[in-house]
């Protein structure tokens, strides 16, 4: 067996402190897997002295970090500090000494992956950057790197997934489901990054980079939250055989010119597999040509699913290391350009509080057939003076649907426009 292979760690929070674990627990597993033993150098964190879930030897703890990534015996930097900076400098730092490196930063990749790309010698893997324990990355960047994939669908944040199944299931409003998720450690004391897809939007990014062979980023990503899904908007789904699920949607266009990527809450029928994802797991749909459609669940968060996710990528690291090769570099030869959410072609469905009156259903409809959007289907229920009148069209762009729902606006009868939400998945897998 070959000597040690030494491993930086940056960061023993949550995941690096399950990190630690299973290096520990596992080493001779992961020696033998590896062909070396994997030894951790030392753990850079902010403060020393703090109580952490896993013990770790005060000898390895240091605060500076990037003397820990320039360390001439280290081979191997695990990052999972998260966040822009220092992040990125200490990856640059790492990649610059011709260190591999692990991460599973996604705000990182999908803001300046670019930069981290472009600097690196050895081997880059970030598996647990997206869907936390889920196999996704490495099947798209290496099992389907022969295959033409046409869209990736799915749900990849378990603190939404978590308040909207609570929603549906029980009737709760946002806010009550919320606070629940936060108690139990789902959601953050702040859940901004989740609850307004931030977070969905930075995976959605990587994983429209990796499918399309294209530079995607952050902020080339259509982002809607969940803060305005009410629990009037859940029943009316359930009272159509519908869940509402904060998705995240790549696809490449019908001319293959360009792709779409948007994260936003949409109804899909419940006899879809995605509507079966309870509480805080993910799934990904890939809809490849020659493949057809591969499903991807689990846990898609949580410091042991995202640690064994890391440890799948350091003992994939360290083989190649060993053998003197590296992994699949960043691949953009296709350059393709991602088109405005405008453009995007997909049902919808509308809730209008709506004047109790005759002729106001002819006059909606008339709005909406001047937008040149169909309506499938319409629901009227009387309240007194005022109705709720919720329609569900057929496929039409997202530009049409947008002037549509400006003209309604411009009427009297329409007291408000209480919702409009995407349709998808009406093509069961």
């Amino acid at each position: 067996m070959s000597k040690p292979l030494k491993v930086a760690l940056l960061g023993c929070g949550v995941v690096g402190s399950q990190v630690v674990r299973l290096l520990t627990e596992q080493a001779e597993d992961l020696a033998a897997r590896v062909g070396a033993p994997l030894e951790l150098a030392g753990v850079a964190v902010r403060k020393l002295g703090r109580k952490r879930d896993v013990p770790v030897p005060e000898e390895l703890l240091t605060t500076d970090a990037h003397a820990l990534v320039t360390r001439d015996d280290v081979d191997i930097v695990v990052e999972v500090i998260g966040g822009i900076e220092p992040a990125r400098s200490l990856i640059l730092a790492a990649m610059a000494g011709g260190k591999s490196v692990v991460t599973a930063n996604k705000a990182l990749l999908a803001e300046d992956g670019e930069t981290v790309h472009a600097a690196n010698r050895a081997d880059l893997y970030f598996e647990a950057a997206v869907a936390g324990a889920i196999p996704l990355i490495r099947p798209m960047r290496e099992s389907l790197a022969g295959d033409r994939v046409h869209r990736v669908l799915g749900i990849v944040n378990g603190t939404t997934n978590y308040i909207l199944d609570k929603m549906d299931s029980t009737g709760a409003s946002f806010t009550d489901a919320l606070e629940e998720a936060q108690s139990l450690g789902y959601a953050e004391a702040d859940p901004t990054a989740d609850v307004e897809g931030f977070d969905a939007a930075a995976k959605a990014a990587i994983l429209a980079g990796i499918a399309f062979h294209s530079r995607v980023t952050a902020a080339d990503v259509y982002r809607e939250g969940i803060t305005e899904i009410s629990a009037s908007d859940v029943a009316s789904a359930k009272a159509m055989g519908y869940v509402i699920k904060l998705l995240a949607i790549c696809a490449r266009s019908d001319d293959g010119r360009s792709v779409g990527v948007r994260v936003h809450p949409a109804m899909i029928p419940r006899s879809h597999p995605l509507a079966g994802v309870r509480e805080a797991y993910n799934a990904v749909f890939v809809e490849a040509e020659s493949a057809g459609r591969l499903m991807f669940y689990g846990a898609g968060a949580g410091g042991a699913p995202t640690a064994s996710a890391v440890l799948g990528d350091l003992v994939a690291v360290g083989r190649n290391r060993l053998a003197g090769t590296r992994g699949p570099s960043e691949s953009v030869y296709a350059d393709l350009a991602v088109h405005p959410v405008g453009e995007t072609v997909t049902r919808y469905h509308v809730s209008l509080d709506v004047a109790d009156k005759p002729g106001v259903l002819a006059t909606v409809a008339d709005v909406f057939s001047r937008h040149d959007v169909s309506i499938q289907t319409v629901r009227q229920e009387g309240r007194g003076d005022d109705a709720q009148l919720v329609l569900v069209t057929h496929r039409a762009s997202d530009a049409a649907l947008s002037a549509t729902v400006e003209g309604l606006r411009e009427l009297d009868i329409v007291r408000a426009v209480a919702s409009v939400m995407r349709v998808e998945g009406d093509e069961t897998p």
